[in-house]
């Protein structure tokens, strides 16, 4: 008897426990299924804004020490994919990034956060440009929960070296994926 009333006391707590633990989520009212204009590249014959979306999360370890994005579109006819935006070094303390954080002239971005090379050869956000006719591109934004306060590298980092770095610190990743084709 007292040892089925200690499985079922355990079983409730355990199930308390889990229903309390929020899952790592990244999100944002400013983007869903399609991107829109304002995160539009303004190159390559494309004619957006460039702007980069707000995005929050909730949910993240109680371990993590910072907090990276990556913006990726593996559909990219580069053999590689293309990286849109490298953001890391932000604060553990951060639970967002606001609209246009990504244009680095502006510091919007939380206070020591660095934002190295994309595939557009600058720092900072660079919007969705597929090639005409291309059926529409995948970007993946990932938010990485990390277990250093400081990656270690700096705005010069091309983004396969931040994101080998990424990886060897992560203890859990995010992500939203939308889609643009033109």
């Amino acid at each position: 008897m007292k040892r089925a009333f200690l499985i079922s006391v355990l079983a409730v707590l355990f199930a308390a426990t889990m229903a309390s633990a929020e899952e790592f989520t990244l999100k944002s009212d400013q983007i869903g299924g399609q991107l829109t204009i304002d995160q539009v590249a303004n190159v390559f014959g494309c004619t957006g804004k460039n702007i980069s979306p707000e995005l929050k999360w909730t949910g993240a370890p109680k371990t993590a020490k910072s907090f990276a994005l990556t913006v990726y579109d593996p559909d990219a006819p580069t053999g590689s994919g293309w990286w849109h935006w490298v953001i890391f070094d932000i604060p553990a303390t951060a639970t967002e990034l606001k609209t246009d954080a990504g244009d680095p002239l502006k510091k919007i971005a939380p206070t020591g956060s660095i934002q190295s090379m994309t595939d557009y050869g600058k720092t900072g956000f660079g919007g969705a440009c597929p090639p005409v006719g291309d059926k529409p591109h995948r970007y993946v934004f990932t938010l990485y929960a990390l277990d250093v306060p400081k990656l270690g590298a700096d705005e010069k980092a091309g983004a396969p070296l931040v994101g080998f770095m990424l990886n060897s610190h992560a203890i859990a990743k995010a992500s939203i994926i939308s889609y643009y084709g033109r």
